[in-house]
């Protein structure tokens, strides 16, 4: 699995689970209970993961759907 979006924007965080799991993308969130645990605090962000060999087609799709900006390098 490899990191393809960080945030502590739980809309935007379920927004982006549904269009990649529409395109066939599995995903993972790490660090829900992290950031849960801290409340509104905003130290942990919750990182959504994709599959290694899917990265470049997930963040491809990001970037076609205007939201590239929140993927990470």
């Amino acid at each position: 699995m490899r990191d393809l979006v960080t945030t502590n924007d739980p809309v935007l965080l379920s927004f982006l689970m549904a269009l990649l799991e529409d395109a066939g993308i599995d995903t993972v969130v790490f660090d829900g209970n992290m950031s849960t645990v801290q409340g509104s605090l905003g130290a942990v962000a919750q990182r959504l993961a994709v599959p290694e060999d899917r990265w470049d087609a997930a963040r491809r799709l990001l970037v076609d759907a205007g939201l590239g900006q929140w993927t990470t390098k």
